[in-house]
């Protein structure tokens, strides 16, 4: 059982993503990056915007969801009353892994959109792109699987040669 922990986790880190996507489609509809919310604030043209949030601007929604959603990954630390470098890193690898799925089926589930949309002439606010996806999408993944690979990993077993 302990092997599939990993699996699990992400399977469960998945159905999240999917339950939120969703609401973020019932919230945003066609309109991405709360580009039509109206009541929410909207921060564009910073240089610390291009350095920290991919050139997108910040909205008070993105600002007040992103926090959230951080608070709430590191609540299972708070109900165990347990913290680490390894629990730390697990919470920070399924937040960034949350957003990644989160965001995609943002777009797949979107009627709006679809896998076909998902593309950088449709999708403004994603200003940098990577091989047919947004550069966050590969950096945050890269970062999940790092983060997430160390928060399991046992190390070299007590008693195992190291030839």
């Amino acid at each position: 059982m302990r092997r599939l922990h990993p699996l699990l986790l992400v399977l469960a880190v998945a159905l999240l993503a999917l339950f939120f996507a969703n609401v973020e489609i019932q919230i945003e509809g066609p309109h991405g990056w709360a580009a039509k919310l109206p009541v929410t604030f909207r921060m564009e043209g910073h240089w610390a915007l291009n350095l920290f949030w991919g050139g997108r601007p910040l909205t008070g929604y993105h600002a007040w969801i992103f926090s959230f959603m951080l608070l709430a990954f590191h609540l299972p630390l708070v109900f165990a009353w347990q913290w680490s470098a390894r629990l730390e890193a697990r919470a920070l690898g399924c937040v960034m892994l949350f957003w990644v799925i989160e965001d995609l089926l943002w777009f797949v589930l979107n009627p709006a959109y679809g896998w076909g949309r998902l593309i950088s002439k449709q999708v403004s606010w994603h200003r940098h792109w990577l091989l047919g996806l947004p550069t966050d999408y590969w950096t945050f993944s890269i970062g999940a699987v790092l983060l997430i690979g160390f928060s399991f990993w046992r190390g070299p077993r007590a008693g195992a040669r190291s030839d």
